[in-house]
């Protein structure tokens, strides 16, 4: 017989959310309107509430609200997981495959030596401090290694932007290479901690090399095949002129897609990610169907996500400044030479190069999903966990003033040089 919550889980299920929801949103617009990105203040409403200091300080009540009914949380868990996945199916949209085809070969250069250089880095360094620093019992230090240098190599596509648009170059032709960069840079990125997840559950499993060729082909097939057929369901549901349909049709591929890669034993976000950029690609698919899903989204599912990342772990007891300090140095590090290295090889100045690699080193929700996954898959420990997370921030924070100073810079650069050349013309 199915299990249902009971009258009070209900009020429990229901308290959680508001517990939760107001902070986040709250804390998450205070932030936007200091010009920072909702998620910080959304993860910070979670700490709150959660064992960091609700839990530290009032026990009691931290204890009867989420401990007291787990089926309870396990309801707001289900609700969480499905506003991550609904996230990246959005984040999926953003993935232009025509403006990459446009862009390929400055952005290519500048996404690849993005991707190598901090995969690189970042897993020779954590394969050197594994013992040391990042031992974890459920992992090995291979696997740990290959998934730092996957995580730290991906950039959030969606702060990228935010900040080209802030400083009005989202529709200039540097604006389109960075923001083509970041796309391949989270395409790959997704590729390759996907590849990491079945070869750490091929240890587990009855699994072989094959298993990882699966994921390989899935993802071929959703940018080949699959998005024609995703494009074709989206036009019959389209024919009734009736935006629900169309909407019902795309989230349900959204679902379709994580269940298929759930079973393929890579997490259900990567599958929803690549239905993204296929329904993302339909023109079928509007933007008023955009917007009503980014809005229901990014202002109720994702802050229930982002706070409950403060609500897993006690950011105090766990804290470990000497892993923040080394996660953040070889993030930036790996990243702004990689990126910066690529800008200069696609023929942009050094001032351009600079800011195109801050601006590439900014990390996002995507850091902190990877990160809990490994986390839950016991790739890394609570501590190394915490030290991603600090990461994260402080690259959103740093990289829209410090690439803003760098494309001024070279704008003041530039226009002292035409004026140079006029008065000597004169």
């Amino acid at each position: 017989m199915v299990s249902k919550l009971s009258s009070s889980e209900i009020i429990h299920f229901l308290l959680i959310l508001i517990v939760i929801l107001i902070p986040a949103r709250i804390l998450g617009e205070v932030c936007r309107r200091y010009k920072l990105p909702a998620i910080i203040g959304e993860i910070f409403a979670g700490i709150i509430v959660g064992p960091t200091l609700l839990g530290a300080f009032f026990p009691e009540i931290f204890k009867n609200l989420f401990l007291a009914a787990p089926q309870a949380y396990g309801a707001f868990d289900g609700i969480s997981n499905i506003g991550i996945i609904l996230l990246m199916f959005i984040a999926g949209f953003e993935v232009d495959m025509q403006q990459i085809r446009q862009n390929g070969k400055q952005a290519l250069a500048i996404s690849l030596t993005g991707i190598i250089f901090p995969f690189a880095i970042g897993s020779i360094s954590v394969w050197f401090l594994y013992n040391s620093h990042f031992a974890n019992s459920g992992s090995n230090q291979l696997t740990t290694s290959l998934f730092f240098g996957t995580a730290l190599s991906i950039t959030a596509l969606s702060v990228i932007a935010k900040i080209l648009l802030d400083l009005d170059l989202l529709k200039t032709k540097i604006g389109n290479i960075v923001l083509t960069a970041a796309m391949v840079d989270d395409f790959l990125g997704w590729i390759l901690f996907s590849i990491i997840i079945k070869l750490m559950n091929a240890g587990k499993e009855d699994a072989s090399f094959w298993s990882v060729i699966e994921v390989v082909l899935f993802a071929a097939f959703m940018l080949t095949g699959g998005r024609w057929i995703v494009h074709r369901l989206l036009e019959l549901a389209g024919k009734s002129q009736k935006i629900g349909r169309v909407f019902t049709v795309a989230v349900c591929l959204c679902f379709i897609g994580a269940v298929i890669t759930e079973y393929l034993g890579v997490r259900g976000v990567f599958g929803a990610f690549l239905v993204g950029i296929a329904v993302g690609g339909s023109e079928y698919f509007t933007a008023k169907h955009r917007d009503i899903l980014h809005q229901f989204t990014i202002n109720v599912l994702a802050p229930l996500f982002f706070a409950s990342v403060g609500l897993r772990l006690n950011f105090i007891a766990n804290f470990n400044l000497e892993i923040v300090v080394i996660i953040l140095v070889i993030a930036c590090l790996a990243k702004l030479i990689g990126a910066g290295i690529g800008g200069a090889a696609s023929g942009m100045s050094k001032n351009e190069s600079i800011a195109v690699a801050f601006g590439m080193n900014a990390r996002g929700s995507q850091e902190i999903v990877l990160g809990l996954i490994a986390l839950q898959a016991k790739i890394i420990t609570e501590p190394v966990f915490e030290g991603l997370v600090v990461m994260t921030v402080v690259t959103m924070v740093i990289s829209g003033p410090i690439m803003k100073y760098y494309f001024l810079k070279e704008q003041n650069e530039a226009g002292a040089s035409i004026a140079y050349l006029s008065k000597i013309r004169a």
